[in-house]
């Protein structure tokens, strides 16, 4: 507890609840449903809300969307994800469906000791995700291929686990729905991540990810691809500067009690605002 509430750990609180949280005004909640009336259709993100929210009693009303949001709501709304690019305001960002986006396992494997190639896995159910495989699906040197259904006439490949993945160097990581959820595990492993620009974000802040900081940005059309695992290839220490940068990130969301303090700062807010407090 003395981790949480240390001088550094309370900035950190503050200025993270103010960025899942960007509402200043006032504004009116009466119709929004009460927080004991929230829906359990998507279970996962009801107990996530549940637990953040138990302390301000049942009454209380929020807005909520669960699921994959990528649009700004219309009026003050609890959501899981957000544009990064725009006014966001109304999108405030609580830790929903963490189990899916915020578990990780260690690598074991130094970055130099990995295969010196790239990989990716996922069902190709957008323009950059089918381009992905359509490019580099027979390359001699990449493990890349879809999970489900044809891409122009390509069969999936087979499913690889984190480990297997963990095998290679290099993670590619494309946003799917919304944020793509290989980003966070693969920042958390031994692996370079390198992705697109990012058009979304979580609770994991993935609008103040800096490129070439925290990951390799690669051509929104994907046609670097190939230089860039050459060059970092060639260049081991560059790859591991930017994987250690990426361990610090991952470094914030690791500790149970600071993320409670910060979601509920974050519903405080809300709450206040809405003069429920």
């Amino acid at each position: 507890m003395a981790s949480a509430t240390s001088s550094e750990h309370l900035k950190e609180i503050d200025w993270r609840a103010a960025y899942y949280n960007k509402l200043v005004q006032s504004f009116d909640a009466g119709q929004a449903p009460r927080i004991v009336d929230v829906s359990w259709d998507r279970s996962r993100y009801f107990l996530d809300l549940d637990e953040a929210s138990r302390g301000f009693g049942p009454d209380r009303r929020l807005d909520y969307l669960f699921g994959d949001v990528t649009h700004v709501p219309d009026r003050p709304t609890v959501v899981k994800s957000r544009p990064i690019a725009g006014a966001n305001t109304n999108s405030v960002l609580l830790k929903l469906n963490r189990l899916r986006h915020f578990k990780w396992s260690p690598d074991p494997s130094p970055f130099r000791d990995k295969a010196p190639a790239a990989v990716w896995r996922g069902t190709a159910h957008n323009l950059q995700r089918k381009s992905l495989v359509q490019t580099f699906y027979t390359h001699p040197q990449f493990d890349i291929g879809h999970t489900s259904g044809q891409v122009n006439n390509l069969r999936p490949k087979s499913r690889l686990t984190h480990a297997e993945q963990k095998r290679y160097r290099f993670l590619i990581s494309l946003e799917g729905n919304d944020v793509a959820t290989n980003l966070k595990w693969g920042m958390a492993s031994n692996m370079l991540v390198m992705s697109p620009r990012l058009r979304f974000e979580t609770w994991f802040m993935e609008g103040l990810l800096e490129p070439g900081t925290h990951f390799v940005l690669l051509k929104d059309d994907l046609s670097d691809l190939e230089e860039k695992v050459e060059y970092f290839t060639a260049y081991p220490d560059a790859a591991e500067q930017i994987i250690g940068n990426a361990h610090k990130w991952i470094a914030m969301f690791t500790e149970p009690l600071k993320e409670r303090i910060i979601a509920m700062r974050v519903l405080e807010t809300y709450f206040r605002l809405s003069g429920q407090l």
